[in-house]
Order: C-alpha cells, then sequence, then structure tokens
C-alpha cells in the first residue's frame, strides 16, 4: 500500500535533487505563488539542487529559465527539463541521425528535435522518418494538424510530448496537447497510438535523471496523475503541495498510483520536517494531535492540532479503507479539518 511517510529533517536535507513542476507549484497565472521563491532560494542556498520539470513543449528552457529570473527564482536553461526534451530524445533513439521529422507543435519543440540532429518539417510529403506533436498554443494550425494526420495515415511512427487535454492560461483552461493528438487520432484510419514521452511516462522521468544527475531527486507537483504518478513510475518519493490542482478532498481519494510520499500545502514543505501518520490499531491512525479512523460507513477525525497533520491521519485512514474494499465517505472529516 503506497502511504504518507514521515521525515524527522527537513526535506532539503534528505534529498540532493529537486524535480519540480512549475504551473501550481512555483507559479499561477505567470506569477509567483506565495512563499515559492523565499523557500526555493532557502532550499538552494542550502545545497538542494532544483530543477524544473515540464509537460508544455512550446517554450524553450531559455525562455522558462527567464520567465523564472523574472520572478525572483534564479534558473539557467540547463535546470530546464522538457517534454520536448525528452519526445527528441525518443524519437533520436528510433531514427537515424539527421532525419526528417514532421513538427506539429512550437519553437520549443523545433529547437529539442535540432538540439538532437533532427530536421523539423512541416509537410507530410517532406519525407518525415516520424511525426511528432506538442503543445503549440494559438498559433498550431488545422494545416498543421492535417500534415501530421496525412503522414501518420501513411504509416509514419507517431510521437506525442504528452498527452495533457487542458493547459490553465490566463484567462482560464484551454485545449492541451492530447487536444490535438485526439485530433490526429480521429483523423487516423488505423486508430494508431502516438509513443508518449510526458509526465508521467518513464521518458520523462528518464530525462530528468539524464540532465540533473540526480542520485536521490524529490518529484514535487500539484497534479496527482502527472507529478505523482510520474513518480511512482520512477519509484523516486514525491511531495505533493495544495498550491494548485489537487484539493484536500482529491488527496483523500487519491489510488495507490496517486498518492505521495510527503504533503504540504506549498513549498515551504521544503523546508521543514514531515510527521508521517501511524498505525493506532482497529483502523486508527494518528499524526500530531488528530486521530482519524472509519465509523458508520463514513471517515471521522478527532482531535486537534495543525490542520495538515489531520489530514494526514485522514489519508492514511482512507486509503487502508480503499485498499480493504471498505467505501467511506471522508466530507464530514474535511470539513472538520477546515478543508
Amino acid at each position: 500500500m503506497a502511504e504518507l511517510t514521515g521525515s524527522a529533517r527537513a526535506l532539503h536535507e534528505v534529498y540532493d535533487t529537486a524535480l519540480l513542476d512549475l504551473d501550481g507549484v512555483v507559479y499561477a497565472g505567470g506569477e509567483a505563488l506565495p512563499h515559492a521563491v523565499a523557500s526555493l532560494a532557502a532550499a538552494r542556498d542550502a545545497g538542494m539542487r532544483l530543477a524544473y520539470v515540464t509537460n508544455n513543449a512550446a517554450r524553450t528552457p531559455e525562455t522558462v529559465a527567464g520567465h523564472l529570473t523574472a520572478l525572483g527564482v534564479p534558473a539557467e536553461p540547463d535546470e530546464v527539463v522538457t517534454s520536448a526534451q525528452a519526445v527528441a530524445r525518443l524519437i533520436a533513439e528510433s531514427v537515424p541521425p539527421g532525419s526528417a521529422v514532421l513538427c506539429a507543435g512550437g519553437e520549443g519543440l523545433r529547437v529539442a528535435l535540432r538540439e538532437r540532429g533532427l530536421r523539423p518539417v512541416a509537410s507530410a510529403d517532406d519525407d518525415p522518418a516520424a511525426v511528432v506533436q506538442g503543445y503549440g498554443g494559438p498559433d498550431l494550425t488545422w494545416g498543421t494538424l492535417s500534415e501530421a494526420a496525412l503522414a501518420v495515415n501513411r504509416g509514419v511512427p507517431w510521437f506525442a510530448s504528452n498527452l495533457d487535454a487542458t493547459i490553465p492560461g490566463g484567462r482560464g483552461i484551454t485545449p492541451g496537447n492530447g487536444a490535438a493528438v485526439e485530433v490526429v487520432r480521429i483523423a487516423t484510419r488505423h486508430s494508431r497510438e502516438p509513443r508518449v514521452a510526458g509526465k508521467p511516462r518513464p521518458p520523462m522521468h528518464r530525462e530528468s535523471i539524464l540532465r540533473t544527475g540526480a542520485r536521490r531527486p524529490l518529484v514535487i507537483g500539484d497534479r496527482l496523475d502527472t507529478d505523482i504518478e510520474g513518480a511512482h513510475v520512477g519509484s523516486v518519493d514525491s511531495l505533493l503541495v495544495l498550491s494548485g490542482v489537487t484539493d484536500a478532498a482529491g488527496l483523500v481519494a487519491a489510488r495507490a498510483e496517486h498518492r505521495p510520499t510527503y504533503v504540504a500545502l506549498d513549498l515551504r514543505g521544503l523546508l521543514v520536517g514531515h510527521p508521517g501518520p501511524s498505525p493506532e490499531g482497529d483502523g486508527v491512525f494518528g499524526c500530531g494531535g488528530w486521530r482519524a479512523s472509519v465509523s458508520g460507513g463514513g471517515l471521522v477525525v478527532e482531535g486537534r492540532g495543525e490542520p495538515l497533520d489531520g489530514l494526514r491521519a485522514l489519508c492514511a485512514a482512507a486509503w487502508a479503507a480503499a485498499d480493504a474494499g471498505i467505501p467511506a465517505g471522508a466530507e464530514r472529516a474535511l470539513a472538520r479539518l477546515g478543508w
């Protein structure tokens, strides 16, 4: 059973490299999240290496590093790992050097292909050895998707940087690369599937380790189905921060592959120890001043103290019940904790 773990030492003392997601972790809507800048500076000053790992294939590492630096988080391009880099390596391992690759994506994807000695092209008639799709933003045209579909229908190997169906923007949620992949899939005669590199797939984790040289990495993210599942795929520990997409209810209901090693409100969680919930018998789990269990078909939590400790105890009780096939609602318990 995947479960929350305790650490008496601050996480930046336990792990050598933080593999950080960006949106919902470091910034939101392009602006730094509360406590992010100071927390990352403190972790770096204490000797932890920081790397920024994103499924967004549109921006180059130079652009991402520039954005972070402008926010007050000094970053170099070699500290940024993108799904474009991961998929470019995957393609380079599958086609002859110097091959033409039909690129249905943005500048970040084209730069990553050239870094691997591949030649981006725009037409199915350019004899591509592969087709690759990556998020291209509003500039991605229907004609580009048509060229990709034509090449895939001719049997050209098909790759995708990631399958995120949506992407957050300043004005709301917009279609992500997964939506564009679905357009090409619908247009193919044989319902083919692309080889995918981005989180939570193994190529993305491999790219992160190869580029950072991390020996004991900690994945930090706000999404269970990309960041945390990707950590499980890579068999490394993870920290979920509740500053982005995932809320307390989603965490309590998490499947085994979506359960983090640690949970924190935000990136301040890097700088402190983490009390772990402990079993106390008869399905009761304690953490801090809280005790959580299943009673009458629902989860209950009793005690007092830090609400985050109560959430840790509640997760332990909920996950144990779920693994045992015992349904238990969490609404009242979460309300008791103020979540």
